[in-house]
């Protein structure tokens, strides 16, 4: 993800506890993005169908991944915010609220980076 010789990517984020090239100059704290979502009842309806006759249900793969991405971005928005320029230790969870909703966070540290010399 380098751009060229020692040149950072857009927002770096690992879920490693540092980058190798670079060091942790400043810890800001934990950062995280949350989302919640909810299929809906015709998409869910027709993924109820899907899952009957077994295999992928794409309905809720497409949902959960674009969840993931919304979520993912929230994060680097509130790491930005703080002043970060990078996270590390970076994670995903979810669960579910009830019958129809899902929430997913993305978390990690958000910290500010400078090149290793």
């Amino acid at each position: 993800m380098m751009t060229d010789a020692g040149a950072a990517p857009q927002f770096p984020i690992t879920t490693a506890l540092e980058f190798p090239k670079w060091t942790v100059e400043r810890n800001l704290g934990l950062v995280f993005g949350l989302v919640v979502r909810s299929m809906g009842a015709a998409k869910g309806l027709s993924a109820g169908f899907k899952a009957l006759a077994g295999g992928e249900v794409t309905q809720y793969t497409e949902l959960l991944e674009d969840t993931r991405r919304h979520a993912l971005d929230r994060m680097i928005e509130n790491a930005r915010v703080m002043g970060a320029n990078a996270v590390i230790q970076f994670r995903f969870d979810s669960s579910e609220i009830g019958q129809s909703l899902t929430e997913i966070v993305a978390y990690g540290t958000a910290v500010g980076v400078g090149v290793r010399q």
